[in-house]
């Protein structure tokens, strides 16, 4: 068989993990040749494909980023998009493409399965926000990258008797805001899902300073919200190809709101991009292979318009349609678990 594999979406710790998988599963258990698409689905619009074997994936393991390249462009805005790549997949005898991305690139892939060309997904999040599957690899090496800058923080948080805000990401799901809050020791953690006030922030910080502690730690997920609140006013809304507001400067808000109700020192840092980058962490090199090899599987087992997850410790798979019906929000026993140590 010929397999394409595609990397879309924003760039993640594991993807090169993956490639390496999928590419030494078909090779050596199922004979089949690999092409390698380029730049997400840029690359199979233009037929920029490339052959992968044994040697060009040897040594990637360890590589952040994707040897493929990747892009945010939706190719569904333009049906003649649609209907080059259905040209190129056709033309390079694609028997199935391993589309690894979150949930646009998989949207891609589930309409595309009905338009003549057959898919299988991998589950790419930083935010792990994908349902059908426990965990998106990515996630864990963002969580500890994060849980790091926490620990920095509060050398200096405390040293200059300040409260430090951490911005991190987050659009629908507060996952990584919570989980690196939880294990950095953080004092207050905002997430999407449950919409803030400046007085519940205020009233958490003030009981700290009661307490005898003269700085705090907030962590807060770049899609947090507060409530009655217009963000418009402070910051314009932009939009990227799929419809999604791009995100960033929550933490500088909050920042401006609280300086404006107290007589803090703040001092705020976001992670951005630096979440996404650098070498994957042990647990998603492991998950980011046993996917990459099940994909690989897949294609064979004909088990096309499906994405492959993590159900307690087995590799299985759900529908795409499954996976993309909403998005996985943070458990709420985790929230509850780290307001114990607020305040």
């Amino acid at each position: 068989m010929r397999v394409g594999v595609l990397t879309g979406g924003g760039d993640c710790p594991g993807l090169n993990a993956v490639i390496r998988a999928v590419t030494r599963r078909a090779i050596t258990a199922h004979d089949d040749q690999v092409l390698g698409i380029k730049n997400g689905w840029d690359g199979l619009i233009a037929g920029d494909v490339e052959p992968l074997s044994l040697y060009s994936v040897s040594g990637i393991l360890p590589k952040g980023g994707t040897i493929l390249g990747t892009s945010r462009h939706n190719p569904l805005k333009r049906e003649e998009n649609i209907t080059k790549m259905l040209e190129q997949y056709q033309r390079y005898e694609l028997d199935g493409i391993i589309t690894i991305g979150g949930d646009d690139t998989l949207g891609v892939a589930h309409k595309l399965n009905a338009r003549g060309m057959k898919f299988v997904g991998i589950p790419k999040s930083i935010d792990n926000d994908l349902q059908g599957t426990d965990y998106s690899f990515g996630f864990d090496t963002a969580v500890s990258f994060a849980t790091e800058a926490i620990d920095r923080l509060h050398s200096t948080a405390e040293a200059h008797h300040r409260v430090a805000i951490l911005e991190v990401m987050g659009r629908y799901s507060g996952a990584i805001a919570t989980t690196a809050g939880i294990a950095g020791g953080a004092d207050c953690i905002l997430v999407p899902e449950r919409p803030f006030t400046f007085d519940g922030i205020i009233n958490i910080l003030d009981s700290r300073q009661r307490h005898g502690k003269n700085f705090s730690i907030v962590v807060v997920a770049e899609g947090a919200l507060p409530k009655d609140f217009d963000l418009a006013t402070v910051r314009p809304e932009r939009t990227d190809e799929f419809g999604h507001r791009i995100l960033g400067g929550i933490g500088d808000i909050i920042r401006r709101e609280l300086e404006k109700r107290s007589n803090w020192e703040i001092r705020v840092a976001a992670l951005g991009p630096l979440q996404r980058g650098g070498s994957p962490s042990m647990t998603d090199r492991l998950l980011a292979t046993r996917f990459g090899v099940r994909a690989a599987d897949m294609v064979h087992e004909g088990k096309f318009d499906c994405m492959t997850a993590l159900r307690g410790t087995e590799i299985t798979e759900v529908s795409l349609a499954e996976a993309l019906r909403t998005h996985k929000t943070v458990d709420p026993k985790l929230l509850e678990l780290a307001e114990v140590f607020f305040g």
